[in-house]
């Protein structure tokens, strides 16, 4: 499909599609517009039916017709800004990138400017619009000191198409954790409903009553001194569901300040001080987004895409591996 094309159109409404709702008759007719981008449309006044106002749920009668005006997509009240981050791919319709800790995905309370939308609007000229507005599609997000993969729409029938894929649980994610600890098996899967702490709000926490399903497969890519490095497939995307569900099964992330270790070996000694002094130096989560997988939504071909090890991670696996083998020596 082609992006919505701007500018004045007339329909008439076909015996076959008498009683279909206005929004849903848009949507099917103009090449790239969502249910609810039609709906928007018909709100602001952009869409009359034998010339005149009609709700989005209106039920169209044969051969009435369909005047609209579809005006360019708005600015949006962002700033661009040339923020850095790595483009692993990018074509007319998406982008790909590798993005750095520490860097907010979209502007929120307390991050106006400096986020990975500002510097979308910067990098990307041929936006298209996503839900009427001149803005880069957000489908998934990272959370802030969590490094790695995000795919983001150029335009709206790409957001549709990745956000259904997201929804039906089409996209293959695996992530990178470096963990405390050594857990016994060589694989799990962790099936724990989340949502809000009970008592700590802005928290996340493995809940008995009111959580969502959440499903988390692991397995061991290499153990180390006082550490695991995990390789962790999401089954679902639930808020800050790695990091809860590693500390539920008592090997926390590395470095995670939320939802961390709370208690440290009393008078380590030797190559377990070594160890707990190395992860110590960990200053965000350990937790990368590696390899991302999803149909793409004009080629219908799949797509797979990975990102390096970010080099703090790097540098504790590094220095980890050499107190491995000075141990072993």
């Amino acid at each position: 499909m082609s992006p919505i094309e701007l500018g004045e159109f007339h329909l008439t409404v076909a015996p076959p599609e008498a009683g279909v709702r206005l929004d849903v008759f848009l949507s099917r007719h103009l090449p790239g517009c969502s249910r609810s981008h039609a709906a928007h449309l018909i709100d602001l006044g952009h869409v009359a039916v034998d010339g005149a106002a009609r709700k989005a749920g209106y039920r169209l009668k044969p051969c009435e017709r369909i005047d609209a005006n579809l005006p360019p997509p708005a600015p949006v009240d962002l700033v661009p800004e040339p923020i850095p981050f790595t483009i692993v791919y990018e074509d007319a319709s998406l982008i790909v990138v590798d993005k750095p800790a520490g860097l907010v995905v979209h502007p929120a309370a307390g991050h106006a400017t400096g986020t990975l939308v500002n510097g979308l609007l910067h990098h990307c000229h041929d936006l298209e619009g996503i839900g009427g507005e001149r803005r880069p599609g957000i489908v998934h997000r990272l959370d802030k000191d969590t490094s790695g993969l995000l795919v983001v729409a150029k335009n709206d029938t790409v957001h549709q198409s990745l956000s259904q894929q997201f929804k039906a649980r089409q996209v293959h994610k695996i992530y990178l954790a470096l963990v405390w600890g050594a857990p016994p098996e060589e694989d799990g899967c962790i099936d724990r409903p989340v949502g809000r702490h009970v008592v700590e709000r802005k928290r996340m926490a493995v809940v008995a009553y009111g959580g969502r399903e959440a499903l988390t497969l692991w397995r061991v890519r290499e153990r180390l001194p006082a550490a695991t490095l995990l390789a962790v497939e999401l089954k679902t995307g639930r808020t800050h569901q790695i990091r809860v569900h590693c500390q539920s099964m008592g090997h926390s992330i590395v470095g995670d300040l939320v939802y961390g270790r709370r208690r440290m070996m009393s008078r380590p000694a030797g190559s377990e001080a070594a160890a707990l002094a190395i992860l110590g130096q960990a200053r965000r989560q350990m937790l990368h987004a590696a390899q991302l997988s999803f149909t793409h939504p004009v080629t219908h071909q799949p797509v797979t895409f990975l990102a390096p090890l970010p080099a703090d991670l790097s540098s504790l696996l590094a220095a980890l591996r050499s107190l491995q083998r000075a141990d072993q020596a």
